[in-house]
């Protein structure tokens, strides 16, 4: 047995499901099912269930506890009674479960001892049909259990888990990673894990695969996976940029030294406030943080409503001379957006270039607008444009974060709603105390990998 071979069973082992632990989840869902058919037969409307996702194409990792079950109903129903009729169903069958929305609400909640979901959709033709995104799920579910054998499920099961260990598993907008259909999609693409790292290591995006030769549409994106049931979509839509790269740099290390550990990583040890001050040090730069409290909405709303808002305040503290050397992100009761800089202080006055001389009209009008300005420095000739040095409006980071001129940044919705509520500037070593409830993630911040 080849290093890289010996690595996968290890690996597998850990992952593969026992007997006990598929009789358990075949009994659960039995008696899920049955409950919630009983549930449908009280409508006023028919309805199937169905049960979808990794339980029901047997490539859920041993340990998982999910359990997503579909209510399809007629593509005729009204879109308001759909949701009515399937929240209904899913208090029913799950009584002390909640709502969450995606396209639109279902109810989410345990049932003895698993996490499910219990969602309505259409009972649609084909998947080019959908009148709301959930109606493909169950035409991916009929794809790929024609596709995949028990042996191609496992090699799923040890893609999703190097995924995780790379910190690039799951779709939603906080990670914007692989999602478990994705995964499956090209472990089917390559015919097994190795295969697959393989061919990962040398891909040069834009990277496509058309599954069922659809060939009707291009995409931007860096890895485009043609939905084999739907020709319009990107499997891959969501993954980001820096995921991908993660997959081909972890699966080169993989390749050239299989190491099991790299699937079932130890998070970092937190840091202490002390930790942190003594990498500031060493760093030698100007950090700041805004800390506030976390926007109440789900996390794909919250999260790129945070990355929205770092970007939009780092390009502002860039254009004022601030000079970002990275920011970060991390939420959990409170949110903070990270920035460290490289610039501490600037000078009271900035130089403002003007337009060339000889462009006259324009160059005119700069010339007198700060000829009588005499706070001003200037203007003057230097080389074939007039200058001016003028007043800077911040001479520090703080300055700026701690005035109204934050909110021109673009900022996402909620978290400038958080913002104008109460927020706190940190600088210097007061970011140091971010530590009690970000140590883990100020231990990544400083420690940084692929």
């Amino acid at each position: 047995m080849t290093a890289f071979e010996d690595a996968v069973a290890t690996v597998r082992e850990r992952v593969e499901p026992d007997r006990a632990e598929r009789e358990r989840l075949r009994e659960v869902v039995a008696r899920l099912v049955e409950r919630t058919e009983a549930a449908v037969a009280d409508l006023p409307v028919e309805a199937d269930v169905l049960q979808v996702g990794s339980t029901a194409r047997g490539t859920w990792l041993s340990g998982d506890r999910d359990i997503d079950l579909f209510v399809r109903f007629p593509p005729d129903l009204d879109r308001d009674d759909l949701e009515s009729c399937g929240l209904d169903v899913g208090h029913a069958v799950l009584p002390d479960g909640h709502e969450e929305f995606a396209e639109h609400p279902y109810v989410k909640g345990e049932f003895e001892g698993f996490d499910v979901d219990l969602v309505p959709c259409y009972r649609v033709e084909s998947a080019t049909d959908i009148r709301s995104a959930v109606d493909r799920t169950p035409f991916h579910n009929r794809y790929l259990q024609a596709r995949l054998d028990d042996g191609l499920a496992g090699e799923v099961r040890v893609f999703k888990q190097f995924l995780a260990g790379i910190g690039a598993y799951g779709s939603d907008l906080r990670t914007k990673g692989f999602s478990g259909y994705l995964t499956e999609l090209l472990v089917l693409e390559h015919g097994g894990f190795r295969d697959l790292l393989e061919a990962a290591a040398d891909w040069h995006p834009p990277v496509r695969f058309d599954p069922e030769d659809h060939g009707t549409r291009t995409f931007d994106d860096p890895l485009v996976v043609v939905d084999p049931t739907d020709p319009e979509r990107n499997v891959a839509a969501v993954l980001s940029d820096a995921n991908l790269a993660r997959l081909q740099h972890a699966a080169r290390q993989q390749l050239a030294d299989p190491d099991p550990s790299m699937f079932f990583p130890d998070p970092p040890a937190p840091l202490s406030a002390a930790d942190v001050r003594d990498y500031l040090a060493d760093r030698g730069t100007t950090p700041v943080a805004l800390r506030f409290a976390a926007p109440d909405v789900v996390e794909d709303q919250l999260y790129p409503q945070l990355a929205k808002s770092l970007s939009g305040v780092g390009d502002a503290l860039d254009r004022r001379d601030f000079d970002v050397l990275r920011a970060d992100l991390f939420a959990d009761d409170s949110a903070v957006l990270l920035f460290e800089l490289a610039v501490a202080e600037r000078p009271a006055v900035e130089r403002h270039e003007g337009p060339p001389v000889h462009v006259r009209e324009h160059a005119t009008g700069f010339y007198e607008a700060y000829a009588d300005d005499a706070d001003a420095y200037g203007p003057f000739v230097d080389g074939d444009r007039y200058v001016v040095e003028r007043p800077r409006e911040f001479t520090t980071a703080t300055d700026f974060l701690a005035s109204d001129a934050l909110f021109d940044a673009a900022l996402g919705v909620h978290v400038a709603e958080a913002l104008r509520d109460d927020y706190a500037v940190l600088a210097g070593d007061e970011v140091a105390t971010l530590a009690e409830e970000f140590g883990v993630e100020l231990a990544r911040y400083f420690d940084p990998g692929p």
